[in-house]
This record gives structure tokens, sequence and C-alpha cells, in this order.
């Protein structure tokens, strides 16, 4: 499958995206990845063991991933997610991408994000999801309510997508869950020293974890030890 197929605006168009303004701009969009790229995307996730997110790194990656990351930070994609929130000129703003495998209990707790974000793409890879509400995406209306939400919960299924533009009542969250969750993480930061603190801040933690000996990035690390999941 060629690159340019992977993401397709006509997708975003479908009559079950919810596109909403208020009480801020976020949509959720279904089945924006196609079937016949799933296994290569599979294949190419990276396996980080530990939970967390991390930068993007292309030697973690496989090609089909690589590819889809190549295709999330356009221009033109941009352009498109800026039209869909209400943000001009979103293509301007430098972007951080960092994949995450793994969640842990931990995480998940109501947010807005940082103010160093304009808005942020969470598109989801993960192949099988149990019937739990358990690491559903929830958008909300409150900072101390988990069942505030305004829009129906998104579960990390491959495909999915969520988007919304950070301000300061962007609350979103989901119920504890301990597991695999597939997710990569797009986002437009306010300026490219921004970009440089939180690449830095997460190259650290990355080292760190390297040195407990609690992270192997390299693409296809766990192959042996799963063959039947990726073959």
């Amino acid at each position: 499958m060629s690159p340019e197929a992977l993401l397709d605006p006509a997708r975003l168009e479908r009559p079950d995206t919810v596109l909403e303004r208020t009480p801020f701009p976020f949509l959720l969009a279904h089945g924006q990845l196609p079937a016949e790229a799933r296994h290569d995307l599979e294949r190419d996730y990276p396996a980080y063991p530990s939970a967390g997110f991390f930068p993007f790194d292309p030697a973690d990656c496989g090609p089909s991933i690589n590819a889809l990351v190549e295709q999330l930070t356009t221009p033109a994609f941009a352009r498109l997610i800026g039209a869909k929130l209400g943000i001009d000129d979103l293509d301007r703003y430098p972007t951080l991408v960092s994949l995450c495998r793994r969640m842990n209990k931990r995480h998940g707790t109501i947010h807005t994000d940082s103010d160093s974000k304009v808005a942020t793409v969470l598109l989801y890879l993960t192949p099988q999801w149990p019937d739990t509400s358990d690491g559903c995406l929830r958008l909300l209306s409150r900072p101390d309510d988990i069942d505030a939400v305004i829009a129906p919960e998104l579960p990390p299924l491959y495909g999915e997508m969520a988007a919304f533009k950070r301000c300061g009542h962007s609350y979103h969250g989901h119920l504890p869950y301990e597991g695999e969750r597939r997710v990569i993480q797009l986002a437009w930061l306010v300026n490219e020293d921004a970009k440089q603190r939180k690449t830095r801040r997460g190259h650290f933690a990355r080292l760190l974890k390297r040195l407990t000996g609690k992270l192997d990035t390299r693409y296809g690390a766990d192959r042996d030890r799963n063959a039947a999941h990726y073959d």
C-alpha cells in the first residue's frame, strides 16, 4: 500500500464523524485507516514494553508506521485538522509526535494538556479491545468528574481518531486501564522552544528506562517472543 493511501481526507467526512465547537472544538472520527493496512501497521508498531509515551524515532518503527507519521506531519494534514477545529494556519506550528504501546493505571487522569500545545490528534491502533469502558477516551465538561462526558467515549481501536483544540477547559481522560493501548499522538506546539523542551524531556525519560533495563526500542525486538502476534 502506498503512503498516500494511509490517510484519506474523505474519511473525515463520514456521516458518523462527530464535530463540535462547544464547550471546546473537537472531532471524533471512525475508520480513519484502511483495513488492508492493518497487518503492516500492527507488525511495524514499535516494541515498547514499558508504559507511557515516547518520542517518535524512525529507527524504532517499521516502514508503514514511518509512512503514517510522515503523512500525519504534512502541512496538508495540519490545514485539514485546523479547518475542522477552527484554527487558522495550524500548519505554521511545529509538530511533536509521540507513541505509546502500553498504559498503566496511573495514566488517564483528567487534564487539559499543557498551554504549550495548540491542538492534539490521537490516532489509535490497538488491534483488539475488551468490552469495557476502561481506557476509552472521554471528552469532558468538568475537571473533577470522569462521567461528565460531552460526546460518546472513544475506544482506542485501530483507525479511531480524536482531535481537539487545546484551551483552559479542554478536559479529557479515561478510566484506569493497564495493558496494551496503542496510540500515536500528534501535537502542534506554540513554538520551537516548546517542542525542543518536550523533546528533551521525552529523551531523558527514554534514556532512564534504557539504563534501568525497562525499554527495548528496537523495531521488532519482541518478534521472536511473540511470533504469532506479528505473523
